[in-house]
């Protein structure tokens, strides 16, 4: 055996493996996928996907209510910020129900529950009493408050149905109850109709629609059976065929339907000129403020027709980063409603989320052509202090609900200011740097991720 000079026998070096590149360890596809999974799934996701995008909707709304809503107050001898000021009104005023929602106990948000539906059907029964309510456009579903400031009570019955039916249906299930059709029914789909017919006495079909929509969501989520869902169902729709069908009016507009032409009597006036303001934005638009189609081409150009608008001035780009928002904010409030082991927020935050993707799925789809024009107003982002106030109150129910997991609340106990705080009784001592991998095993200690 060969030896080395000090005598010893020599040291077997190991064999030196070829340097194999990162790229080959890991495919940086997979690594992204893999850090954007583990974003998604902190705790707070829901938390922050709510606030911003409801946040981003109302700044973007805001801008465009003011671009859009010009030339109509000029024309009525208005100052140009007339709509955004009375909006820009609304949404401070929004903001603080959002932050008082958002602050408050779930047991406090059940304790409205029935307060607000009393209120809702008191203010839509004086919708009907003459000298008290307003028509607007047809439709008998406004009350004047003093001034230039008008209530829609029907916006208010919306968030009325979700607070009442998520408390009922948590109650009954809490009884077991919810295993009998009669307690699933009864009294959640007489009261549903009540104040159904309450908004079809104004003629307001739109908004009906919205609040059908709602109670069929607290069926889904209450686990109707599905002969259950459909025999409702088809009592809906066939009311709903019946009053299409009485109307000449809903029947135009049910005709306009992919309609690229104004037709006999410019029936489809509104339709046509809405695909006409997209289809001119292009992809990135004609540039904020430079719209053609609001200098009284088209109707309804700030409140039901302001995705159109949108389109033409903001391009395709625009339209799709709102329609990205809404999706967040539909997605945040369904894993709201999946992770939270309370019936009531289960229903809550689906009856808050099947009102606001469905009220912005019908506008978007009329604006489109792909759906009759309802006249419902696009949530958050439409003219409208009636339609703002209560879908800000229902965005802070989603935050608090969000607040509320288990894991969002442990990681939001667990933060500390940025430049730490004194010790108490002594001198500041070494701040501790607590990262979210730290705080891991105290955030899923519920069993989620």
């Amino acid at each position: 055996m060969p030896t080395s000079r000090t005598g010893r026998p020599p040291v077997k070096r190991a064999t030196r493996r070829p340097a194999v590149s990162r790229s080959a360890r890991e495919n940086p596809l997979q690594s992204l996928y893999q850090r954007a999974r583990r974003a998604w799934d902190r705790p707070l996701t829901a938390y922050y996907l709510i606030l911003g995008s409801s946040l981003l909707i109302t700044v973007l709304g805001l801008v465009m209510v003011y671009s859009a809503s010009q030339i109509t107050a000029l024309q009525m001898s208005l100052p140009g910020s007339y709509f955004f000021r009375k909006q820009f009104l609304a949404a401070s005023i929004g903001t603080v129900l959002l932050l008082t929602a958002s602050r408050m106990p779930v047991r406090l948000h059940r304790a409205l529950a029935y307060p607000l539906l009393a209120g809702a059907v008191f203010l839509m029964i004086l919708v009907q009493v003459p000298g008290i309510g307003v028509s607007v456009n047809g439709n008998q579903n406004w009350i004047s408050v003093g001034g230039p400031f008008q209530l829609q009570p029907s916006e208010f019955g919306k968030l009325a149905l979700v607070l009442w039916g998520a408390d009922l249906l948590a109650r009954k299930q809490d009884k077991r109850l919810l295993t009998q059709w009669k307690h699933m029914l009864v009294p959640l789909v007489p009261a549903a109709f009540m104040l159904l017919g309450l908004i079809m006495l104004g003629g307001d079909m739109g908004t009906a629609i919205i609040l059908t929509a709602i109670l069929f969501g607290l069926l889904w989520l209450a686990g109707a059976p599905t002969r259950l869902f459909g025999g409702v169902l088809a009592i809906a729709t066939t009311i709903g065929i019946i009053l299409i069908k009485t109307s000449p009016n809903r029947m135009a507009r049910l005709a306009c339907i992919g309609a690229t032409d104004p037709g006999p009597g410019d029936h489809c006036w509104q339709a046509v000129h809405g695909i006409y303001a997209l289809a001119s934005g292009g992809i990135f638009g004609s540039g904020l403020g430079a719209s053609v189609e609001k200098w009284g081409q088209l109707p309804e150009a700030h409140t039901d027709f302001i995705f159109a608008i949108t389109g033409e001035e903001l391009g395709l780009a625009g339209t799709l980063s709102v329609l990205a928002l809404f999706a967040a904010l539909g997605y945040a409030g369904i894993r709201v409603a999946g992770r939270t082991e309370d019936p009531f927020v289960r229903y809550a935050a689906g009856g808050v989320t099947t009102w606001i993707t469905a009220q912005a799925m019908i506008n978007v789809g009329a604006v489109l052509g792909l759906l009759p024009i309802a006249g419902v107003p696009l949530p958050l982002f439409s003219y409208g202090g009636s339609a703002l106030l209560p879908t800000m109150f229902a965005i802070g129910l989603l935050i608090a609900f969000a607040r509320d997991e288990p894991a969002a609340r442990a990681a939001l106990a667990m933060r500390q200011p940025r430049f730490g705080r004194k010790r108490a009784g002594g001198p500041a001592g070494p701040r501790r740097w607590k990262t979210m991998r730290r705080r891991a095993s105290a955030a899923r200690s519920s069993g989620e991720r």
